[in-house]
């Protein structure tokens, strides 16, 4: 085991791309913005809802088209820029981001605005595995591209993060379609600083273009979203139930294809790889811990505490700014103390920021939770060890495979964190409102705000914050013993190459 300095890296065994720390840049600032687009929304919803109209029902589908669109066709847009150049498809997904977030200027209904989410997808699905892919090929010496990755990785848990502080902030100075209008500059120079910086990347044995799987995965993907967004709105039912298993189903018809194919779309045999499964472990359980806290702590600082939108972003800066400490660090860490060590810690601090949730006396005060955000953000340096591990253990012309996997970790850690934890947080919510509640009260503590058990609605409210940072807790341990049988204890980052 090596015992280097916790320092950025500075002489690579194997020399990289020369611009690849520019390049880097370039890459870590589009998943900012990517990132930012997941919840930005959240904050101008009220305003778009108010001046197109939008139903219930239409104001779902605003929020939720474009992760069904982003983890729908995240396999088949990864499979075609292995084949036609991941410089290519990131470059044409900044310019899908930079039309759709223009065209906004012109959208004065909820159709419109939904049409407009599904092309953000669809550029979202173009950016994020190229931005993974294209690291490995900037950075082939595997210390250098776990910091790489560690910067990558605090990229996305600062846009997670800052993304409601950004919308409160242009909501305060502009109307709800500054939220979309923000990407517009940012992509241009990503187009300009792409073309210069990032070398064209293709895979030596690109997956075939399989029809047939591309309709299983898209299918599959979308349908299991569906079902388990569904299954935190309104719980057991026919159409939730009936999604999950059909995506499940398609799924699994979809895997054994791939298996039985020499080249297929997706190269599901990296999941006989302990390595990467370690890695997709800590990505997926990282995601929905991190997620949950951010969504229902936003909730409770806007409900419970009365904090308006933008206040409440910039409480929850602490997650995002220990994020920016731990994520460049870990790699450093994990070569002074071993790899396993170093994500096994990472995934306790991610259960302890919860676990301080439980065990906070109520009425709970901020100062608890900006220390449970800062454990949770310190814990984030698990996430660019996870990445490493994902990428870092996939041969090189399986990498696109490896970069849509990580991805559809953080898509369905997104939707699990809010669906399931944010349904069992409505229903310890419900289970603590008095008889008398009426039934608005029960159904959202913004409708009980304005009734006699405001108070006691708050008090529930906190309480299953509380308990569903229990849930956090456990789920993060269970996936540190994971993680700890998966990997050896002299497992070595510097050393990581398949």
């Amino acid at each position: 085991m090596t015992t280097t300095p916790l320092t950025r890296p500075t002489a690579p065994a194997t020399p990289g791309h020369p611009r690849r720390w520019a390049g880097l840049a370039v890459l870590a600032a589009s998943l900012l913005v990517v990132v930012m687009d997941m919840t930005v929304l959240n904050v101008a919803l009220p305003a778009l809802a108010a001046e197109t109209g939008a139903s219930a029902l239409q104001q779902l589908w605003i929020v939720d088209a474009y992760p069904l669109v982003l983890a729908g066709l995240l396999v088949p847009v990864t499979a075609l820029a292995d084949r036609v150049g991941r410089k290519r498809m990131l470059l044409t997904g900044f310019a899908i981001f930079a039309v759709a977030s223009t065209v906004v200027l012109w959208v004065d209904t909820a159709g419109t605005v939904i049409a407009l989410r599904v092309a953000l997808g669809l550029g979202g699905a173009m950016i994020m595995p190229s931005t993974l892919s294209l690291i490995r090929t900037l950075f082939p010496d595997p210390q250098e591209r776990a910091y790489a990755l560690g910067l990558w990785a605090a990229m996305a848990s600062l846009g997670a993060a800052v993304g409601p502080v950004v919308g409160g902030a242009l909501l305060e100075v502009w109307s709800w379609h500054a939220a979309f209008l923000v990407n517009v500059p940012l992509m241009l120079v990503a187009i300009a600083a792409g073309l210069w910086l990032l070398p064209e990347s293709r895979s030596e044995r690109p997956g075939r273009i399989d029809l047939p799987g591309v309709v299983l995965t898209v299918g599959g993907m979308v349908a299991l979203v569906y079902g388990v967004k569904e299954l935190g709105k309104v719980g057991l039912g026919p159409v939730p139930v009936g999604g999950v298993l059909l995506g499940a189903l398609l799924l699994t018809v979809f895997v054994r294809r791939s298996l039985g194919q020499t080249d297929p779309m997706l190269a599901v045999s990296l999941f006989r790889l302990p390595l990467f499964r370690a890695g997709v472990v800590a990505a997926l359980a990282s995601s929905i811990t991190m997620m949950a806290l951010l969504f229902v702590g936003s909730q409770w600082l806007q409900l419970v505490q009365g904090w308006g939108p933008l206040l409440a972003g910039v409480a929850l800066l602490p997650l995002a700014v220990s994020g920016l400490v731990a994520s460049p660090l870990a790699p450093a860490i994990a070569s002074r103390f071993g790899a396993r060590r170093a994500v096994v810690l990472g995934l306790l601090l991610l259960a302890a920021g919860p676990l301080v949730l439980f065990l906070t006396p109520r009425p709970m005060p901020y100062l608890w939770v900006a220390v449970a955000l800062t454990l949770v953000g310190l814990g984030t340096g698990a996430l660019a060890l996870a990445s490493a591990l994902i990428v870092g253990s996939a041969p090189q012309h399986q990498v696109g495979s490896a970069a849509a996997v990580e991805e559809i970790c953080y898509e369905l850690g997104a939707v699990l964190s809010i669906s399931v934890l944010g349904g069992l947080t409505a229903a310890l919510y419900r289970g603590g409102l008095p008889g008398s509640a009426s039934a608005d009260a029960r159904e959202s503590l913004a409708l009980a705000l304005d009734t006699p058990v405001a108070a006691a609605a708050q008090a529930a409210y906190t309480d299953a914050f509380a308990w569903v940072g229990l849930a956090g807790a456990l789920l993060m341990l269970v996936a540190a013993w994971l993680v700890h049988r998966l990997l050896p204890a002299d497992l070595d980052l510097a050393e990581l190459e398949h």
